[in-house]
């Protein structure tokens, strides 16, 4: 097909998440022209929505911290808790490429400006194998929205919360009123608050903060930002990308690209037919309307082997009315509260990872017939602990069947249709074990991560606690996610690999749009947006280390992989 190109960069990266953004900035840094396309009218994407954290081993922020780590360490976390059923996703290469790049891009971007903070208190999420460790995460200090003008009306901000909240401070403000600790922490948050108010700052914390702080360093690096206008194919010349396809409001932008073309427009969350066919269900995401799977699509088209593709970030949540999901964290994990099936019966550790959480309630759906699962409290637990899932919309949940609440145990399960004598046995037992600090079934409370979001002042367990004050309450909860983790596969230099498992000269991806190098598992916070943000720094890097297209090369001939 002959034409003309439109405009030409050295890099065009699809998608204005943390994956996009750290591309651009990586290959601003190193001199490249660059253009960042987001296929929605809001930037941020996903990232923005998320707790913003990034799961960063032996990063500088730990030794300050007095926290040692190592290499050696990381790595052989990584194969204790990942294991090797998630095959090329995450080889060797992949993990030792990721632990490599911690440091390299916490420099850069705390030399653009990017103001980090420790999380040292938030452990990984198997802590106790070998290599486990406590306060390997990062975050964004609260950013000021001002600081972007118009330009931050134009993202996803409010869509997050809305307040200058960091990571760092829900396993402490979720007891504010109930343990000195949290107190001290929701006082240091309330002086956080008035303070950006009282100077004229608009404050926002952990995703919104990671983006907005990104997305200033891409502003002023001077890169172009459109939005509305996806990246809907690829231009291959002898087997290399060397542009695409970008539809905006104005008509299709056909785009050279001199060193490369970088894919991270997010996973495939809000695909109801992709969902069904790889996850065999319609799925309750926390992902922005947009995670359609557009990025891998295109990659796909270009040759792109798949892989992780009924995978998610899952986990629990309540089902909404608009067929998305309410993410719940703590809730589960406190105590005085259990989760069981419609049999009444417990079937997993409600304080472990969200992941295994979600895996575990995949699985018991696929053996008790018309589940959901309920999560049982009693009235100390409303008492004591914030309950974000019964603060947003909570005559909504009502009026939906998703929250029910009685006098006595045996209403509750006639209201719920869960089998009432099943369930008295399961709280019968389970306060047993709550007397003795033992979770004989499931081990709960074992590790220093479940106790991160339970009681210090239970004991002798802080995550087992009697269930025996009503009134009780049940809320419904299904398998949800925080976005979905199959997609292209990349290797060490973020390079999609096509099904030779050879990489497609001009063409990279990171973020969800990649299968994730975490494989199945979840190994501690952020391992979500850390990975992302790193393999989005390694593709840009390489690109700007290869050879790039010169004006003798084919411009006006080109073949495009659809027409």
């Amino acid at each position: 097909m002959t034409h003309l190109w439109d405009r030409e960069v050295d890099l065009l990266v699809a998608g204005s998440g943390a994956a996009g953004l750290s591309a651009a900035i990586t290959a601003a840094d190193a001199g490249l022209d660059v253009l960042v396309v987001e296929g929605t009218d809001r930037w941020g994407g996903t990232t923005m929505k998320s707790g913003g954290g990034l799961w960063m081993p032996t990063n500088p922020l730990m030794a300050k911290h007095r926290i040692a780590d190592s290499r050696a360490e990381a790595l052989q976390y990584m194969q204790e808790s990942i294991g090797d059923d998630a095959g090329a996703a995450s080889s060797t290469a992949r993990r030792e490429a990721f632990v490599d790049a911690v440091n390299p891009v916490f420099d850069l971007l705390a030399r653009h400006g990017v103001k980090w903070t420790a999380a040292p208190e938030y452990p990984d999420y198997y802590p106790d194998r070998p290599g486990g460790k406590v306060g390997r995460a990062i975050e964004v200090q609260p950013f000021d929205a001002k600081r972007l003008g118009e330009w931050a009306q134009h993202s996803r901000k409010d869509e997050g919360l809305p307040a200058p909240v960091k990571t760092d401070d829900m396993w402490l403000l979720v007891r504010a009123w109930s343990t000195p600790s949290g107190f001290i922490r929701g006082a240091r948050f309330t002086f956080r608050l008035l303070g950006g108010l009282l100077t004229g700052k608009r404050l926002y914390g952990m995703g919104s903060a990671l983006t907005m702080s990104l997305m200033e360093i891409v502003r002023k690096q001077g890169t172009d930002v459109l939005l509305s206008s996806p990246v809907t194919d690829v231009v291959v010349e002898d087997g290399r990308v060397v542009g695409a396809l970008v539809s905006t409001p104005t008509g299709v932008l056909r785009v050279r690209t001199r060193r490369g073309l970088m894919l991270a427009a997010g996973g495939f969350a809000r695909n109801a037919e992709w969902r069904e066919r790889y996850h065999g269900v319609s799925g309750h995401s926390s992902a922005p309307a947009g995670d359609l799977g557009t990025g891998i699509e295109v990659g796909m088209r270009a040759g792109g082997d798949l892989a992780l593709m009924d995978d998610a970030w899952w986990g629990a949540a309540i089902p909404l009315p608009d067929a998305t999901g309410m993410f719940i964290l703590n809730e589960r994990s406190m105590p005085f509260s259990i989760v069981v099936d419609q049999s009444g019966q417990r079937y997993l550790n409600e304080s472990e990872s969200y992941i295994d959480f979600g895996h575990h309630l995949l699985e018991r759906n696929e053996t008790v017939a018309a589940n959901p699962s309920w999560l049982i409290m009693d009235a100390r637990f409303r008492r004591r602990y914030l309950t974000p899932g019964l603060l947003m919309n909570p005559k909504e949940l009502r009026e939906t069947g998703c929250v029910h609440t009685a006098k006595t145990l045996d209403e509750l399960a006639a209201a719920i249709g869960v089998d009432a004598a099943g369930l008295r046995a399961t709280v019968e037992r389970f306060n047993g074990f709550a007397r003795t600090g033992v979770d004989a079934d499931f081990g709960r409370g074992r590790t220093v991560y479940d106790n991160y979001y339970g009681d210090p002042r239970v004991k002798p367990n802080p995550n087992l606690g009697p269930i025996e004050k009503g009134p009780f309450t049940a809320i419904k909860i299904v398998p949800g996610d925080l976005g979905t983790k199959g997609g292209l596969l990349t290797d060490e230099h973020a390079r999609v690999l096509d099904e030779q498992g050879a990489p497609i000269p001009g063409l990279y991806a990171a973020g969800n749009t990649t299968a994730s190098v975490m494989g199945r598992t979840y190994p501690g916070p952020g391992s979500t947006i850390g990975p992302a943000v790193v393999f989005g720094y390694l593709g840009a890097r390489h690109a700007a280390e290869a050879s790039a297209l010169t004006p003798e090369d084919p411009t006006t001939s080109v073949h495009e992989t659809a027409n």
